[in-house]
């Protein structure tokens, strides 16, 4: 799994990420390439920001239960798995400013390094360990990014 925390992993990600164009095309899937990267910035935002409300009771515990174990895994995803609603984007979306967004937090998060990211509370699975963590950002930008061809 690329490490996300080192700037080498994040500028792979980066990388990948300025190989698309509005114009990119699914390889799977029914989301066009603006609302795959607003997709992804979800993620962060629910790291970043307040946006979201958490998830509580039954839900928590199932999602802490059954769904962690799969997100934070080093198993790919399978292709057109089932997503959370708050993920789900409707609508077109400015690519260039959600090319932005998501790299910008790939950045910042780079920049805030694992140690920071280390039994840090999820908005959905409760405290993760740094691995966790990598490979709940690096598996989900892969999977899509593949999706899309890059």
């Amino acid at each position: 799994m690329t490490n996300i925390f080192s700037p080498e992993g994040a500028q792979s990600f980066i990388k990948r990420i300025d190989l698309l164009t509005p114009k990119s095309q699914p390889q799977w899937g029914k989301m066009s390439v603006d609302q795959m990267l607003a997709h992804l910035c979800v993620m962060y935002e629910l790291v970043y920001t307040d946006k979201h409300p958490r998830p509580k009771g039954f839900v928590k515990w199932i999602l802490k239960t059954f769904v962690k174990k799969t997100v934070v895994n080093e198993v790919p995803y399978k292709h057109n798995i089932r997503t959370a609603p708050f993920f789900l984007i409707t609508g077109a979306r400015d690519f260039e400013k959600e090319q932005a967004r998501l790299i910008g937090y790939i950045r910042q998060t780079q920049e805030l390094g694992g140690a920071y990211f280390n039994g840090k509370e999820s908005h959905s699975f409760g405290p993760l360990t740094e691995p966790e963590w990598n490979n709940l950002f690096a598996k989900h930008l892969d999977h899509h990014l593949r999706q899309f061809g890059v």
